[in-house]
């Protein structure tokens, strides 16, 4: 028996046709709550101290005849926190549960273990950080002068900067995949909620890279006041079995905490623009639809990937213990590039490269080793057109094949996909060597130094 195998993108999709915002509805028999003011948790500063009875004291002569060390000894015992300046009338009216004039939980002891502790630490750290992001469609009636809204769409994000950038998964704000819009291009609404607000706050987008499922947004300057950035990580040197924590809003539940370890390391998955996404980080926490877009954090709470996709066994929808992530050092990368770029600032060298395809094609007809990005085209004013990178040419009598790419900074490429990330995982505005076969002879195999520049530059210039 064949088991259908689905990846699932893991936000959770509203169409035109749900019911109102305020309401659940039904897709494919799964229930998406809509309803952003449903259900909120407490604030987390608002939590009520726990009341404890006091511990028993039995000294004979009084606690007047010990120490202070001996006192502090006490203290540290039941996990009560002194100051290194209290006195000894301070440090007894302190053992003895007395000092009410400056109550603080952090003289009770705690009842959890120090996994629990770093693990609600981290929680009410990082958890102001997470945002519900919702998508609607606005549409205009011709019968009507005023604009309907339509859910399509909820997901998780997390602050970027105190400048009010927030970063989610571009199928988040897309309704979906890159492709053909539902009911057309029709203009999208994002808005953003906080934790601890009941406020809705409307988000612009700055800018997107399907390719790699992310997204920035830009929260309007009446929210500023309430941000808090989250810590970023790094993904380099992470290790399978570290700590994974997942908070989200899974299925509208907002401000969801789940916990894993890191499952594997280096998975490849395809990304909203159909292009594979490099060096994924696999874990077994739970993510469900809601969840795109959610922070993954190391057990310090520091950022370590972006929350994109589940395996799904026959459609399933839900989580099964494998679940995706973007890693922090590609998030980082591209979102640097879209705040400071804007559109398009992904690097480019100016070519188009022949699908590969058509290249194994040619290098079975031709009997000849073709591994490499064979270039198809190039454009005018650009990087490759200054250093006479020939593209293919089409005569009567076939194709004449073009320059080929075997190799950037000394890493082989095999493919085209090898080459676009080895462009795009460039540091900005720095020289690449390139080995270049000219017209794929490997006799005429070149070392070349290219500066990759901004595929808007390429635009513009082409205009």
């Amino acid at each position: 028996m064949v088991t259908a195998m689905v990846i699932m993108l893991c936000s959770s999709f509203l169409f035109h046709h749900a019911a109102p915002v305020g309401h659940a509805s039904r897709t494919n028999g799964i229930s998406f709550n809509t309803d952003m003011h449903a259900r909120h948790p407490r604030s987390l500063t608002s939590r009520s101290a726990i009341v404890r009875a006091p511990q028993p004291l039995a000294f004979d002569g009084g606690l007047d005849v010990l120490s202070e060390d001996e006192i502090k000894g006490l203290l540290a015992a039941r996990g009560i926190v002194s100051s290194p300046a209290a006195s000894k009338h301070d440090l007894i009216t302190l053992l003895k549960g007395t000092d009410v004039d400056s109550p603080s939980e952090t003289n009770i002891p705690s009842s959890l273990l120090p996994m629990e502790e770093n693990r609600v630490g981290i929680f009410e750290r990082v958890a102001p950080s997470v945002v519900y992001i919702q998508t609607s469609i606005v549409q205009s009636s011709p019968f009507s002068m005023r604009q309907s809204e339509y859910p399509a769409g909820a997901g998780s994000g997390f602050v970027w900067d105190s400048a009010g950038h927030v970063v989610t998964n571009f199928h988040v704000i897309n309704g979906g995949p890159l492709g053909p819009r539902r009911r057309g291009e029709m203009p999208r609404k994002l808005m953003v909620k906080l934790m601890g607000s009941d406020e809705l706050f409307e988000a612009t987008v700055v800018g997107t890279e399907p390719d790699k499922d992310l997204a920035v947004l830009k929260l309007d300057e009446s929210a500023l006041s309430l941000l808090k950035p989250i810590e970023i990580g790094c993904s380099s040197a992470l290790r399978v079995g570290q700590s994974a924590l997942c908070i989200g809003n899974p299925f509208g539940l907002d401000w969801t905490l789940t916990q894993g370890i890191v499952s594997a390391l280096g998975r490849d998955i395809n990304g909203a623009g159909g292009r594979p996404i490099k060096d994924c980080i696999q874990t077994d926490a739970a993510i469900n639809p809601g969840n795109s877009g959610g922070p993954m954090l190391d057990s310090r709470g520091n950022l370590l990937g972006v929350n994109t996709m589940i395996y799904s066994p026959g459609g399933l929808g839900a989580n099964v213990g494998i679940g995706f992530a973007v890693p922090v050092d590609t998030v980082k990368r591209v979102v640097n590039q879209i705040i400071e770029f804007g559109p398009g600032a992904r690097p480019s060298l100016g070519v188009s490269v022949l699908p590969d395809q058509m290249r194994r094609m040619y290098a079975k007809n031709l009997n000849r080793d073709l591994g490499g990005a064979i270039i198809a085209e190039v454009v005018p004013g650009s990087p490759a057109d200054e250093l006479k990178l020939a593209p293919c040419v089409r005569r009567p009598a076939g194709v004449l094949l073009g320059d080929m790419i075997t190799a950037v900074n000394g890493q082989a490429i095999k493919c085209n996909e090898d080459l676009l990330c080895a462009i795009e995982e460039a540091e900005p505005d720095q020289p690449l060597g390139l080995t270049v076969m000219r017209g794929c002879d490997p006799q005429r195999a070149e070392e070349l130094f290219i500066t990759p520049v901004r595929r808007k530059m390429l635009s513009d210039a082409t205009r």
